[in-house]
């Protein structure tokens, strides 16, 4: 099979590598989807992300979909040829987490997640043909889901956990500071979960563009001088910019919430952070998900429309050209999309993998 492989600091290879078989609680995955995310340029272009260091080759890919191919022994209640996405995580040791933090997975210590290199070995991602995945990690795509949009349950789903950490968002206005990829998605989530008007604020009028058909009503320019919208109760700051911090919280209401789900950096950054203390704001963490992938995929098949964050889409043997697309600004890129297999169609009922399985 073919394999999108990194293997140091602006080195990306289409690598061969053997067919994986199904062990005991595993199928193998035919692959048909997977969506670039910013781990997985940060491994392409600086050979790291965050604290998780390269030392060997990594398969990439977090965000993907495909169908089963092969059910291996010890499995049951799963059938070749079901459409499926998978949850990336897997904790390690015996998954005991205290009482306060009980179902909160995503605080586990330890956890193995597809495509990095925080472990050694590295967990391989599944921008492959074939991968095999543990079958509880399996998620079936509901009716009218296909493979292309079921590829973007992962990342939906830590939209879906950021808006939760906000409370109840029902009827309320609500800031969203970027759009990116995650804040697109969180103003689509936020609309999903009955928010008020959701205004996002971006530098970007491309990306602008993209939150306004994910469903923003309001839009802010930050690179024409747009101010943030005043006395907001709740902001997702989705943008990871340390600069953006001290406006963000200038805007937010007397006593109201912000959530952090933008990745800030980790070393030393300077922010403007005074009024978090004079305005009594709440600032909240939002890591990844924990069980938000089950309702990703229900709130798809509920209409939450995820195609127009999806703005590229290149075969695999183009990976490097993606990449490269997802990572430049100027492409007016959101989402970039990689097609395992010969059928772009992710609604055609036959399965596009027969001549390789």
């Amino acid at each position: 099979m073919r394999a999108v492989t990194v293997h140091g600091a602006g080195d990306l290879r289409v690598d061969e590598r053997p067919d994986p078989v199904a062990p005991e609680g595993h199928v193998v995955v035919a692959v048909e989807w997977g969506g670039i995310c910013g781990s997985d340029l940060a491994y392409w272009r600086h050979g790291r992300s965050g604290t998780a260091v390269l030392r060997d080759p990594l398969v990439l890919g977090h965000e993907i979909a495909g169908r089963v191919a092969r059910v291996g022994p010890g499995v049951s209640g799963v059938e070749e040829g079901l459409p499926v996405t998978v949850h990336p995580a897997e904790l390690v040791g015996d998954g005991r987490m205290p009482e306060r933090l009980a179902g909160r997975t995503n605080l586990y210590p330890r956890v193995r997640y597809f495509g990095s290199a925080a472990f050694h070995p590295h967990t391989d991602g599944g921008f492959s043909e074939f991968r095999a995945v543990r079958a509880d990690q399996l998620r079936p795509l509901p009716a009218g889901v296909g493979t292309r949009e079921g590829a973007l349950a992962e990342p939906l789903a830590v939209a879906l956990h950021a808006v939760s950490r906000a409370g109840d968002v029902a009827g309320r206005d609500v800031t969203v500071n970027g759009a990116g990829p995650i804040g697109c998605l969180v103003a689509a989530a936020l609309k999903h979960a009955g928010a008020g008007r959701v205004t996002v604020a971006d530098i970007s009028p491309a990306s602008l563009a993209v939150a306004r058909a994910m469903g923003a009503d309001g839009l802010r320019d930050v690179s024409l001088g747009e101010p943030l919208p005043e006395d907001a109760e709740i902001v997702i700051e989705a943008s990871g910019a340390p600069g953006a911090l001290g406006p963000v919280l200038r805007s937010t209401a007397r006593g109201g919430t912000v959530v952090q789900v933008g990745n800030l950096p980790g070393t030393e950054a300077a922010a403007v952070l005074g009024d978090l203390v004079t305005r009594e704001i709440t600032w909240k963490g939002s890591y990844r998900f924990s069980h938000e992938i089950d309702d990703a995929l229900t709130a798809m098949a509920e209409g939450l429309d995820v195609r127009p964050l999806m703005t590229h889409t290149f075969p695999l043997d183009r990976a490097e050209e993606a990449m490269r697309v997802a990572a430049d600004p100027a492409s007016g890129s959101s989402k970039v999309m990689l097609r395992f297999g010969p059928d772009p169609d992710p609604t055609d009922p036959t399965h596009p993998r027969k001549d390789l399985l």
